[in-house]
């Protein structure tokens, strides 16, 4: 695969990608098991960032609206110390600012604010976390 991966990130086992290119992650970033990985529009993920088991991230869908049901494809940029609860999907064209979370089976259809938490169908500014974040997100799982 042609991605380019940051030195103590993993990606873990049952992680299904669309593709072998457009995609990238920064250092001490993690991507828990069973994540589907739809890279097709390009993904770019920050430094420190936790992505729970079973998240979508989704790069590509149809208009709906045009005659031919047009597929089209945009980018998701996830920025520096996030989190990405379980069950979580982000849609196309999605940017997730830094310090953002989006909480456990929330849908992201528009970009966040940084530092923002973000959460439900759809997802919406619920709070804010502290902007002074300073942590390590790697985690190796060994046993699944």
């Amino acid at each position: 695969m042609k991605f380019s991966i940051g030195k103590g990130s993993s990606v873990h086992l049952g992680c299904q990608f669309t593709g072998v290119t457009c995609f990238s992650m920064g250092k001490n970033s993690v991507i828990n098991q069973y994540c589907r990985i739809d890279n097709r529009g390009y993904i770019s993920i920050g430094d420190d960032v936790s992505i729970s088991p079973c998240v979508n991230l989704i790069t590509a869908d149809h208009d709906i609206y045009a005659s031919n049901l047009m597929g089209r494809q945009k980018e998701i940029i996830i920025k520096e110390h996030l989190f990405i609860g379980s069950d979580a999907m982000v849609l196309p064209g999605v940017i997730m600012e830094e310090g953002s979370v989006l909480g456990a089976k929330s849908l992201l259809t528009k970009s966040t604010v940084a530092f923002g938490i973000y959460s439900k169908l759809p997802a919406k500014l619920r709070a804010n976390r502290p902007n002074n974040l300073n942590y390590d997100s790697s985690y190796i799982r060994w046993f699944h």
